[in-house]
């Protein structure tokens, strides 16, 4: 069971399992404390991630799980940066602090915000009706205008109803003519013309007007009940919506306004700072070990390999340049 937590510490910060097998304990040993810190920061980065995706990015699971692993690979491939770098590499350590403090503020940003969301959410309801107050006469005032505009229609398709009716009702018949034109035995055209008593046609137009005239106070209705629901319907909107930077704004001053709450986000900030740091004061502290001379050798080994390739081919390079 070791040599698999070894060989699975050697796959996350890029050391020989063949070499770190035939290494001393203390070398071994030091590869457990990376992997055990490397792994620390990976699971907390991985819940950030998926914290991340799943509340502000609207993602679904899959989404979230492959926001953790992109989130853990970006970890280990900026951890392997100082565990396989050498001590004397100032500029990558202070480069690596300045990583470690951006990223415990993102992640102090993103755990506070789940932390304190009760806290949020009551002051995100003085700032919500502040926004529904400046949202809500702009849209009152379209549908009262719509409202306005197909009361209008309604009485003037009621007027013309009426009109129309009153002429049903004072002429229900008319008077039609009709023109035929006949042929005499002369082959002369004899036209002659035939008046007709008919049903009023204007008694047609009575059912497609009130077909019209129920369908518009239909959709009258139908925005009448959208004013009064307007209200509620704009704080839904708002709650569905929920904005990162929104949110961010409601902490900072949350944080500006309570000391308490101020600390308990400067705790979790020197929390994450700390664990970032994990693997690179380790770093500092350590010395070198057998595992670390036998990659020295190797390289001195294949330095001298090299060298003498280079000199036989010059050898053999003077020789025929002689010949």
């Amino acid at each position: 069971m070791r040599d698999k937590w070894v060989f699975i510490g050697c796959f996350l910060t890029g050391f020989s399992y063949r070499f770190l097998k035939s290494s001393s304990e203390l070398s071994i040993k030091r590869v457990i404390k990376y992997t055990s810190a490397l792994l620390i920061v990976c699971l907390l980065w991985a819940f950030v991630g998926y914290l991340f995706t799943g509340r502000y990015l609207k993602g679904e699971w899959y989404a979230c799980i492959t926001a953790v692993v992109i989130m853990v690979f970006l970890v280990i491939q900026i951890e392997r940066q100082v565990i396989l770098s050498s001590k004397d590499h100032k500029l990558l350590h202070v480069f690596r602090v300045v990583i470690a403090l951006a990223m415990a503020l993102i992640g102090t940003v993103i755990i506070d915000q789940i932390i304190f969301k009760q806290d949020i959410e009551r002051r995100k309801m003085v700032t919500m009706d502040e926004e529904v107050k400046k949202i809500f006469p702009g849209r009152a005032e379209e549908l009262r205008r719509q409202i306005d505009e197909i009361d209008s229609t309604i009485l003037s398709k009621e007027h013309e109803k009426k009109l129309i009716y009153d002429d049903v009702v004072k002429n229900p018949f008319v008077f039609a003519y009709e023109r035929q034109v006949k042929t005499d035995t002369s082959k002369n055209s004899v036209v002659t013309t035939i008046r007709k008593q008919v049903h009023n046609p204007k008694a047609n137009l009575l059912d497609p007007l009130d077909r019209n005239i129920l369908s518009l106070r239909e959709d009258k209705m139908e925005k009448d009940s959208m004013l009064l629901s307007l209200r509620p319907m704009i704080e839904a909107e708002l709650k569905q919506n929920v904005g990162f930077l929104d949110e961010l704004e409601v902490m900072f001053s949350l944080l500006s306004e309570s000391f308490l709450a101020f600390c308990a986000w400067f705790i979790w900030f020197i929390f994450l700072f700390g664990l970032e740091l994990f693997i690179l004061v380790s770093k500092w502290g350590e010395t070198e070990t057998d595992y670390d001379r036998m990659m020295t050798q190797q390289m001195e080994l294949h330095l001298k390999r090299i060298d003498l390739l280079n000199k036989q081919q010059g050898d053999k390079f003077q020789a025929s340049s002689s010949d």
